[in-house]
């Protein structure tokens, strides 16, 4: 991919349409979905932070948000690999890369939000508008796992398809969706298609990096494996 490549992919993935009609302490999500059509894996988080605390324009963009670092390590062995320490950024091109070759999907349970306190914290956003989550499965034919890492987001996507089994942290339920838009989740070759809860990303989340690392990585290889 080159950098001209690049340049236009990242501008496809701000929404500057749902930025410019954020008003009256509503806020539309700032980011398009990034749905690779060989996804396997779907992450979706509750609503991505205020912009003041982006380092890049893509998901999970807060520098001290451990996300791309997790990654790193768990496929690279080097918990930096997708970190410009220097400029103390993320390698948006290399981490655009890596999503597409792995097949990994990214977006988030709330179109619309507002904050009730200002921070980044999901206990203090207010779900105005969900996500319509059964539309955007239907772009992922190979889907295998949706994964949330918070309870915000957990708590949106079981409302949202009506799972009465909400998942605790490092487990799993299988889903599937009922109604007239969408058909049931099962997939190419019979596959079915699993809701993992895992650890939250961001350090203030209570526990320790080698044990997030040791969560997302058991579901890497179950998903990849089956």
């Amino acid at each position: 991919m080159t950098a001209k490549e690049l340049d236009e992919t990242m501008t496809s993935y701000l929404n500057t349409e749902n930025i410019a009609r954020s008003r009256g302490g509503v806020e539309y999500h700032p980011l398009r979905p990034f749905l690779p059509e060989n996804a396997k894996v779907l992450f979706l988080g509750s609503f991505p932070p205020q912009r003041k605390r982006w380092c890049m324009d893509f998901y999970y963009p807060n520098f001290i948000n451990d996300h791309w670092r997790i990654e790193g390590q768990i496929f690279f062995g080097d918990k930096n690999h997708f970190v410009d320490l220097e400029a103390k950024r993320f390698k948006i091109d290399e981490i655009l890369a890596f999503c597409q070759e792995k097949g990994l999907a990214f977006f988030d349970t709330s179109t619309a939000i507002r904050r009730l306190q200002d921070n980044a914290s999901d206990k203090f956003l207010e779900v105005v508008e969900p996500t319509n989550i059964p539309a955007l499965l239907q772009q992922l034919p190979h889907l295998r796992a949706i994964v949330t890492t918070g309870e915000k987001a957990t708590e949106t996507i079981c409302a949202s398809l009506g799972i009465s089994s909400i998942p605790k942290v490092n487990t799993f339920v299988e889903i599937s969706i009922h109604d007239s838009e969408a058909p049931s989740l099962r997939r190419k070759g019979g596959g079915r298609v699993f809701l993992y809860r895992l650890p939250s990303s961001s350090r203030a989340y209570p526990l320790s990096f080698d044990k997030k690392v040791e969560a997302y990585q058991k579901m890497f290889a179950y998903i990849f494996s089956h």
